[in-house]
């Protein structure tokens, strides 16, 4: 369920916390591809669009559009869309995702297609997704690839680059002040008025967590007011817009002639490495971004971890890199890559 229709006064979201839900309170890991391809088809239909998302709608008009015929009636502009269509493991990438989809049982999907019904007429496709048809989840799924693939993968770097920011600024100020201090950063769309997060939202609606946690998962083609899901017994998710409420004054700040010299204060090696990593990525990846050896980017990722300019830690068998502000900040100040 998501915004959209224009704000109206009084109308919000209550999330409501407990002092166990604070403690379970975490933002996601990085860019969820399936929230991003629901938001994004939404900001395909705005006749105002700001300027920085213009030239992405041209790059759009310009692919394939068949897929959006499977995909915008499934999720109207405005109102209710299904929860199936932004599952959980997507967390865990594009595929793993896209499995869970086609394996939403049936009495979900019934569900979920039938409080569609409700809002806007129903294409036989959805009717068919509604009946459990395996032909017509895999029109879906494949639907969904296409679009991902020509809509938004052009765009992943940019996308992710923003989600980062937003991200790392969240987690530290989590880390070295509390939760409740990172959720006082959001303003002013989201309030935090202790026990309670309120946000503007289309409808009047409460939420209460019960000691689950929230996940905050920060979105590049969310709009002003955040989206939660409708089944208040799935795990409690509200996806906002990525640096909505970042204050840029409160990130480190360098000088430009420290841009400017950046490969002189590394090293060549070391500065290409740290601007290959944009937005998180494994040691693998990195290295191969960078054109140096797994053990080289390993060696590198450390000095630049005690250096403070990047972040890593284990998931599962591999160790993941991000930018903290202050390696973003230095970033921000020399655009120009580097050469080897």
């Amino acid at each position: 369920m998501g915004d959209r229709t224009q704000y109206i006064g009084g109308l919000m979201l209550r999330v409501h916390f407990t002092g166990g839900d604070l403690a379970r309170t975490r933002v996601a890991d990085g860019p969820d591809p399936f929230w991003e391809s629901v938001l994004s088809l939404h900001r395909l239909r705005e006749t105002r669009l700001e300027p920085a998302l213009s030239g992405w709608r041209e790059h759009v008009a310009r692919t394939d559009v068949s897929p959006l015929r499977q995909l915008l009636p499934l999720v109207p502009p405005r109102g209710y869309f299904p929860d199936f269509l932004t599952p959980a493991e997507s967390a865990r990438g594009f595929e793993t995702g896209l499995d869970a989809l086609l394996s939403t049982p049936r009495a979900q999907l019934r569900c979920e297609i039938g409080a569609l019904a409700a809002t806007a007429p129903l294409t036989p496709e959805a009717r068919d997704i509604a009946q459990g048809s395996a032909a017509a989840l895999e029109l879906l799924g494949g639907a969904l690839r296409a679009y991902q693939h020509s809509a938004l993968v052009p765009w992943w770097q940019r996308i992710t680059a923003r989600i980062e920011s937003d991200r790392t600024w969240r987690t530290r100020t989590q880390w070295y002040d509390g939760t409740e201090a990172m959720l006082r950063g959001f303003g002013p769309a989201m309030r935090w008025c202790p026990p309670v997060l309120e946000a503007d939202y289309p409808v009047d609606k409460d939420l209460y967590l019960e000691g689950r946690g929230l996940l905050l998962i920060p979105s590049f083609f969310c709009r002003r007011a955040p989206v939660a899901l409708a089944d208040p017994a799935l795990p409690p998710t509200l996806v906002y817009r990525a640096n909505a409420g970042v204050r840029r004054q409160e990130l480190p700040t360098l000088t430009a002639a420290t841009g400017r010299h950046l490969a002189r204060l590394l090293g060549h090696t070391r500065a290409a490495v740290l601007q290959a990593l944009g937005g998180e990525c494994t040691t693998s990846e990195l290295a191969r971004r960078a054109g140096v050896s797994l053990s080289s980017a390993s060696e590198h990722a450390s000095v630049l971890r005690d250096a403070g300019l990047i972040s890593s830690s284990r998931r599962r068998n591999a160790v993941h890199h991000s930018l903290t502000p202050v390696g973003l900040a230095l970033l921000d100040e020399s655009p120009t890559p580097v050469p080897l």
